[in-house]
């Protein structure tokens, strides 16, 4: 089966700026992504929990995209404008489609 390349974007960002990254993402023609609760983790502030947050809105949300290679600086610019500002971890990865006319 043949395969094409591609780029794996993952925004975790605090979830009341779920909406506002979600927009700037529609607006720079990201047509498709997932978003997913994140339940705890540990950073430059320590260890926290999703469960054990109060006051902090409902936590961090992970928004994955996978784009076209050509389309990664139009995607990474959008989602910076909304990440600089605020807590929030961008990571790239090379991965491989099977129906690439979907991305």
């Amino acid at each position: 089966m043949q395969t094409h390349d591609a780029k794996r974007v993952e925004i975790i960002i605090e979830a009341p700026m779920e909406r506002r990254l979600s927009g700037a993402l529609m607006r720079a023609g990201v047509t498709g992504f997932t978003i997913l609760p994140v339940l705890g983790g540990s950073g430059r502030s320590g260890q926290w929990s999703r469960e054990g947050q109060v006051g902090r809105a409902g936590g961090m949300v992970c928004v994955t995209c996978i784009v076209r290679p050509e389309r990664l600086d139009t995607l990474l610019d959008a989602a910076f404008s909304v990440v600089e500002r605020h807590i929030g971890v961008v990571s790239i990865t090379d991965c491989q489609v099977l129906r690439a006319e979907r991305f």
